[in-house]
């Protein structure tokens, strides 16, 4: 596989990365940590170098078994979330914590990117002022190599947190949503994460709406609604009728992803699953070529000016 710059960390990575969360967590929703592991050695086979995980996952511990065998090779990324159950900010010490706990769990000594995970706009100054400090010191220390920090596409589906947070030069990686329902990201984030040499780490690449067709109607109907997404544009009965019916394309799954792959300002394209057979089938679209200009034209038609919506 190929290897891309991680923005200016330095570090060369697959475009294709293995999201450990998800709905499946490599499986380990149904507790099955063979499962996981077969995932994770068959992403590493495939040329899977980059691997997104997070404590609330429940899959660091499984992810830590495998790949610290062959550490120099892997990239790992880790979150926190930074608010208790009660909503009430933690105090950063408990986020340390956090951080040990991690790498306690992968059995590592330090890992790549270390996030705040899923920050909102109105977060993103306690985040600055109360935890960043502390973490830089942690960067300090050898125990993170950058930080990172992730946004909540389903709650900012305009990426006002990321718009404010990249140029603060303190975040090597951000994650941001993006697909083809909601392309938001290409205008308001990746030209300035370009800017600053941030990279990018792509999530929402395939939800709901683009994996279940009840889901992918519904959202339809409702963009139609609030006047997004013109009935002129759309079959609103058959909405992705012109992406099924081209002979380049195998799936809505493989054109999502293939979709995202080739956007200027994208790193990493996260894919999730608790399959070996799905896994091999998104990294294989994720290799695939870019889009035909006049699928790429149709979907900015149809979907290019859609900003409420995550897909999920």
């Amino acid at each position: 596989m190929d290897r891309v710059a991680l923005g200016k960390t330095g570090l060369q990575v697959s475009p294709a990365g293995l999201g450990c969360g998800g709905h499946s967590r490599l499986g380990m929703r149904n507790g099955d940590a063979s499962v996981a592991e077969g995932v994770i050695q068959r992403a590493l086979d495939l040329g899977i170098n980059f691997f997104d995980t997070a404590r609330a996952y429940g899959t660091e511990e499984v992810l830590g078994k495998i790949v610290r065998q062959c550490r120099d090779e892997v990239v790992i990324s880790t979150k926190t979330v930074f608010q208790d159950r009660d909503g009430h900010y933690m105090p950063a010490e408990r986020l340390v914590a956090s951080l040990e706990k991690s790498l306690k769990r992968m059995h590592l000594d330090y890992v790549d990117i270390f996030s705040f995970h899923g920050v909102t706009p109105e977060h993103l100054d306690h985040c600055l002022h109360a935890y960043v400090p502390v973490f830089q010191k942690e960067v300090r220390k050898g125990k993170i190599r950058h930080l990172g920090i992730t946004e909540s596409f389903r709650q900012d589906p305009t990426h006002e947190m990321l718009k404010a947070a990249v140029p603060t030069g303190v975040f090597d990686v951000v994650m941001v949503g993006f697909n083809f329902l909601n392309p938001g990201a290409r205008d308001e984030v990746f030209p300035l994460c370009e800017k600053h040499g941030v990279a990018t780490q792509i999530m929402h690449a395939v939800r709901r709406a683009l994996s279940n067709q009840e889901v992918l109607l519904e959202t339809v109907r409702q963009l139609v609604e609030s006047g997004e997404v013109s009935t002129l544009d759309v079959n609103v009965d058959d909405p992705l009728d012109f992406l099924n019916a081209h002979a380049s394309v195998e799936s809505v799954t493989e054109a999502a992803y293939r979709f995202c792959r080739h956007e200027p300002g994208v790193s990493v394209v996260l894919n999730g699953t608790g399959s070996v057979a799905h896994l091999e089938q998104n990294v294989a679209a994720i290799n695939s070529d870019r889009l035909p200009e006049s699928l790429l034209s149709r979907l900015d038609q149809a979907f290019g000016s859609v900003r409420s919506v995550s897909g999920d």
